[in-house]
């Protein structure tokens, strides 16, 4: 095997560091909660969003553009253990892990930008 086709399937077959987010605007304390299967990923994609002004939160790209970059940190909450990523319940110990986190921050309103889940 080649060294660059060596070195792409030992990347594709290194776990990504999965969890919990956060994007926060310290300008006036809002918090934007995610999760991802990809948090390196994750961050990337929505800081490239928010500088490209396509953000899917509009409450967040309305502020970003108010307050500038330098007024967020995107910051990682919690990843899950080497164990739970390799589980098949994955996705379903991110989701619990988020709401864990929704419930204690509670990022809505004028607390965050997060949308209050449909009960």
């Amino acid at each position: 095997m080649d060294r660059k086709k060596e070195l792409k399937t030992r990347y594709k077959e290194t776990p990504r560091p999965t969890g919990i987010y956060q994007i926060r605007n310290t300008a006036n304390g809002k918090l934007l909660i995610g999760s991802s299967l990809n948090l390196d990923g994750s961050v990337n994609s929505n800081r490239f969003q928010l500088k490209m002004n396509c953000h899917r939160n509009s409450q967040l790209q309305q502020d970003w553009q108010t307050y500038g970059e330098t007024s967020f940190t995107f910051e990682i909450l919690e990843e899950l253990k080497p164990a739970d990523i390799q589980s098949p319940d994955c996705k379903e110990i991110l989701n619990k892990l988020e709401e864990q986190w929704l419930l204690k921050l509670q990022p809505y309103g004028n607390k965050g930008y997060n949308k209050i889940p449909a009960k």
